[in-house]
């Protein structure tokens, strides 16, 4: 059954001077225009093209690649705004409407927002949504503690960040435990840190798992033997300073050079570390 906003394989039913026709079956017969047939195209032939409506609302196809399809989420620009409510660039020649019902807040002309893209059923158009928690899930229901996972980041709150998880669910990023720039948009990789008691999910950047203390140990002695044994970095430098120098938190940071000092690697000053001399044989 063909799928509207999506990517679809459509037989070739007819030539024309203009493009050719596509079965799109209880839909009917959907045209693919010319500057985007392929040259060996004839009666018969399977395309793999992607179904949308163009600016008289008709079904139309395309092999352009649209930056989402249906029941994807994306960050897109607003290029217009009109009493029906924003318009977004999503790649093809008709822009893609988020009504005013849809719109989390108010949009503006020349941002960018975190959206979902869904067929309405009722009036049989494509639309966009930034009411994400309509869209997907904020319960878990497959995630557990520690598992790696893809995020886009799509909201700031008083709390931290809001981030969509591998496109399905919805979790939180706590501000106090965020150590790097971000912006809405952005696609990082992060880990699930906990369900809550209500099943909704807490997220990190990091783990504090020993790999990574024994990696960023490492990269502390190896930052110690580029400035001849001392540094000025401490338990007390503030979490910018270690961010950009080692993109970790203050708190990954204490753990590894405490780990350090329990191997006798360093020695803590108050204003400096510094390598253990090693005895000469």
């Amino acid at each position: 059954m063909l799928k509207p906003g999506k990517f679809n394989l459509l037989r070739v039913t007819k030539t024309t001077s203009f493009g050719v026709y596509l079965d799109g079956g209880s839909y009917g017969e959907i045209l693919l225009p010319k500057r985007y047939v392929p040259k060996d195209c004839q009666v018969d032939s399977k395309l793999n093209v992607f179904i949308y409506l163009d600016s008289e609302d008709r079904l139309i196809a395309t092999t352009e690649t649209p930056l989402a399809q249906v029941n994807e989420v994306a960050c897109l620009q607003v290029v217009a705004v009109n009493r029906f409510g924003a318009f977004l660039d999503w790649g093809l020649p008709k822009d893609l409407l988020v009504p005013r019902k849809e719109q989390a807040i108010p949009m503006q002309e020349g941002q960018s927002y975190v959206v979902c893209v869904y067929f309405d059923e009722r009036t049989e158009t494509i639309a966009a949504s930034s009411r994400l928690e309509l869209f997907l899930h904020e319960i878990n229901s497959s995630f557990t503690p520690h598992q790696p996972v893809e995020l886009m980041i799509y909201e700031r709150t008083e709390l931290g960040f809001k981030a969509v998880i591998e496109a399905t669910h919805i979790g939180l990023l706590y501000a106090n435990e965020v150590f790097q720039p971000l912006r809405i948009g952005q696609r990082v990789k992060g880990y699930i840190k906990a369900i809550r008691p209500d099943r909704k999910i807490d997220l990190t950047l990091q783990l504090p798992s020993p790999v990574v203390q024994d990696a960023l140990a490492q990269k502390i002695l190896d930052h110690l033997h580029a400035r001849g044994g001392t540094s000025t970095f401490t338990d007390k430098s503030s979490p910018d300073d270690i961010y950009r120098e080692f993109q970790v938190s203050k708190a990954h940071f204490k753990r590894a050079i405490g780990l350090l000092y329990k191997q006798q690697q360093i020695v803590m000053g108050k204003d400096l570390i510094r390598l253990v001399e090693k005895a000469k044989p």
